[in-house]
Formats: structure tokens, sequence, C-alpha cells
């Protein structure tokens, strides 16, 4: 029994058929022409100029994520405080007590941001809000509520 045999491809290293005979013989892809983008390059130069305009055609771009991208609709606290009494007029929003009762959801917001100042003690529910939003709206005697994330 024979132990150190070399490989048959070994000795075709160099020799560009391996041994086949024509070049177009047993090349991996038959005759589908190749693997990917194949065939962009061949059939002259007129091919060529439709493959430059299109600038995304060769390589690959990005990949898609697996998980759900929430959009993002944000609401300062001084644009509440702005127009809670328009939003009152629509039955947007409630009064109880002293305590302005706000689902930003309703209004069309899912996130609550921190810009400006508050006076008025609000009740907010919203899925998402910032640091400073949160602690403004606690100083102003009020309350955040429905958070998923601190963001």
């Amino acid at each position: 029994m024979t132990v150190n045999k070399r490989k048959k491809n070994d000795r075709q290293r160099g020799s560009m058929t391996h041994g086949w005979g024509a070049k177009k013989k047993h090349r991996g892809q038959g005759n589908r022409g190749g693997r990917g983008m194949a065939g962009t390059g061949k059939r002259a130069d007129s091919k060529k100029p439709s493959i430059w305009k299109d600038k995304n055609y060769f390589g690959k771009y990005g990949f898609v994520s697996k998980t759900p991208k929430v959009k993002i609709n944000a609401v300062n606290i001084n644009f509440l405080e702005q127009h809670i009494i328009r939003f009152l007029l629509n039955n947007t929003i409630k009064k109880e007590n002293d305590f302005y009762i706000v689902d930003l959801e309703k209004l069309g917001y899912n996130k609550l941001l921190g810009d400006g100042r508050i006076s008025t003690k609000l009740k907010i529910k919203t899925p998402y809000a910032s640091k400073t939003a949160v602690e403004k709206v606690k100083e102003a005697g009020g309350e955040v509520s429905g958070l998923v994330a601190n963001e």
C-alpha cells in the first residue's frame, strides 16, 4: 500500500485545463455561464455603459434587519404646554383635578422629549421618553407612565 501518494490535481497545477482538453469543459458552472454577475464583461463593449450607469450593480449593499424598526415620532414638552388648550377643546386630552391626562399615541406621537420648560401638571402615557423629559415632568408635579424603554 502506497502511503504518500501525490494527488493528481497537484500535477495539473499551471496547466490551465487540468487534463480536460478545451478550456470550456469542466469549468464548474457549466453552460449557465458562471455564478452571480457572470456575463457582464462579455459581448463586446456595448454592454459596459449600461453597467456603469447602475452604481449598485457590483457588490453587496447593507443587510435586512430581522427586528422591526420602530418609527419614532417625537414631541417636546413645551409643545404640549403651548397647545394644551387646543387639545382640551378637541377632547384629545382630559383634565382631572389639577392634572392634564395626555395619551401621546392619541395625539400621533410615541416619544416625549425634554426641550423647553413646563409648569402644568401632566400625567403622560407614552411608550418612549427621554430622561430629561421624565425629570422635567416630575419636577412640575406630573408623571410619565407606560414606558417601554427609557432613552
